[in-house]
């Protein structure tokens, strides 16, 4: 009986040791900051971290369906903007043009769930809308009505399609809604964060995804709020072709941006690199995330990025990746839609 007890744990060592995430562990680490030239590795999470947890945090299709979209999808220029290339800073942070919109730095944490799409778009739609009201309108929008009510999106929680987000915007609007347990707008998210506790576990490591919730069409936050009145509309979805992205983002406001994730990506570390993928790095699923700027570090070009793992990943929440060149498919997978203000 002794020697099946003991068996029966060497098995069970053996496969939990296989679900280990190896791109954590500190060995990996430090292959990655021998061969990279432009961004520093570090850890971010525990290395016990499954690797299953970070495969269900990349939900988003959105390089592959921009590569499957007809041409008259991509917005190729638009009467607002300022059509002098010249103009085009070299270096642009959306929170420093739109300083009192308190939103576009706010760093949101999708928790143990395949949402970064929906919290790409309703972040950057949020965004758009205090640029386009001049700061009336001023807070997060709801990631929870578009993560679970949103069926032609996706599957919610196993991820979803950035674009067809923008398209129920525009038909059928969204309430307001802020992060978890926060009580703020119509509809806060209501999946538990993936933080990091006093023993440097993550908290969501080794548990099961999120069930995807059931559509709830009321208010259930800020109790005074119409359901029907409180949703906000787009006028338009559109992929953006990378000439038409900075001009975009000057005019409007933040975008979302889809890329491919390989395994080197999660350790990402220092706020004054830019991640370029490394030779060797696996190929992980596809991330959605915000970008509200640009710039050169070191003589590389970059998108500002706002990721949806909290401020506790990455630099403090932010990372830099390159720009021009296509870097994960990035260049060619971004998203927007011009919000309704009357």
């Amino acid at each position: 009986m002794a020697r099946i007890v003991i068996l029966l744990s060497v098995v069970l060592i053996g496969v939990y040791q296989t679900e280990q995430a190896y791109f954590l562990e500190k060995s990996y680490i430090d292959r990655i900051n021998e061969v990279a030239k432009t961004w520093t590795a570090g850890v971010n999470f525990n290395p016990n971290t499954p690797e299953e947890h970070f495969v269900k945090m990349l939900g988003s299709i959105g390089v592959e369906s921009a590569k499957k979209a007809s041409i008259d999808m991509f917005k190729t220029n638009d009467d607002a903007y300022d059509n002098d290339s010249g103009n085009i800073p070299r270096s642009f942070d959306a929170r420093k043009k739109w300083r009192h919109c308190t939103t576009i730095g706010e760093v949101r944490d999708q928790g143990n769930c395949g949402s970064c799409w929906a919290f790409g778009t309703s972040s950057a739609f949020a965004d758009r809308l205090c640029v386009a009201t001049n700061g009336d309108f001023n807070e997060l929008l709801s990631a929870e009505e578009l993560t679970f009510c949103c069926h032609s999106c996706g599957f919610g929680c196993h991820g979803g399609d950035p674009i067809k987000a923008w398209k129920y915007f525009r038909k059928h609007g969204l309430v307001t809604g802020g992060n978890y347990e926060s009580n703020e707008g119509c509809e806060p998210y209501r999946v538990p964060p993936c933080l990091v506790d006093d023993d440097g576990n993550n908290t969501c490591a080794g548990k099961p995804m999120e069930k995807n919730h059931r559509c709830t069409r009321m208010c259930y936050g800020e109790q005074n709020i119409d359901y029907d009145q409180d949703h906000r509309y787009t006028r338009d979805y559109y992929y953006l072709t990378y000439n038409t992205i900075q001009n975009d983002v000057m005019t409007y406001g933040p975008i979302e941006a889809t890329f491919d994730v390989y395994d080197d990506f999660p350790n990402y570390k220092s706020g004054k690199c830019v991640y370029v993928k490394t030779d060797n790095a696996s190929y992980l699923g596809g991330h959605a995330v915000k970008l509200i700027g640009w710039g050169e570090e070191r003589g590389t070009p970059y998108w500002l990025m706002v990721n949806s793992w909290n401020d506790q990943w990455g630099d403090q929440g932010l990372f830099k990746i390159r720009r021009g060149t296509n870097e994960c498919g990035i260049d060619n997978s971004t998203t927007g839609g011009v919000p309704m203000t009357n």
